[in-house]
């Protein structure tokens, strides 16, 4: 089996380098806590498992070549990007009454969002949607991918192996940008700085829901 390598790690770390849906998943994750940015991570690159695995078997083909398949899984991308950002500045509301109806202490404390296992959990479970519904990381395995295999090879082997190596970059990635990321949860302590973060990353998610959804 031949494949174009270097090529094709080029295109991938250029592809996690530009900011997307994932990317925002996995920073608003671990600003709130680094083990729900590695959960949102590994959320992310099963995820990515899932577009792999139905380029093998030849289903991204079929929901390409299928304007309704894949207007579908765009709207419902589109619509699930909107939601978070909803949620996020519903969150902003919720940290604004924060501070006239508790006293400093507790506004100061730093949001939880409930019990370990429940963050660990949401976190995994928005990392996981907001990749399986992007068709664009379909659209990757289906017409990107397959310019670096070898032509007399089995196709479906080569793009599992390269999948399998796409996915692992993304996690070394993934993890070391929740490390950076994860430096922010002492400025999110103070509500007026949670607040705005909130606001930001709430009205991102919304823009970016807004600009798949009215892609044609």
């Amino acid at each position: 089996m031949t494949v174009d390598l270097l090529g094709f790690l080029g295109v991938v770390l250029v592809a996690y380098v530009v900011p997307g849906p994932d990317f925002l998943v996995v920073v608003r994750s671990a600003a709130e806590d680094p083990s729900k940015g590695r959960a949102a991570a590994l959320g992310a690159q099963t995820g990515l498992c899932v577009h792999m695995l139905a380029a093998a078997a030849g289903l991204s083909v079929i929901a390409a070549r299928s304007p309704v398949v894949y207007d579908a899984i765009r709207l419902l991308g589109a619509a699930y990007l909107v939601y978070l950002g909803v949620r996020a500045v519903l969150a902003a509301r919720r940290t604004a009454r924060e501070r006239h109806h508790t006293n400093e202490a507790a506004a100061d404390a730093p949001e939880e969002g409930g019990p370990a296992q429940g963050r660990l959990r949401s976190g995994f479970i928005q990392g996981l949607l907001t990749n399986v519904l992007n068709p664009k990381a379909a659209l990757f395995f289906l017409s990107v991918l397959p310019q670096f295999v070898d032509g007399d090879g089995s196709m479906a082997r080569q793009i599992f192996f390269l999948g399998m190596l796409d996915i692992l970059i993304g996690v070394a990635y993934w993890f070391a940008l929740v490390v950076v990321a994860a430096r922010l949860r002492a400025l999110l302590a103070r509500p007026k700085t949670r607040r705005r973060w909130e606001l930001t990353t709430g009205w991102l998610f919304i823009a970016i829901g807004v600009s798949v959804a009215a892609v044609a």
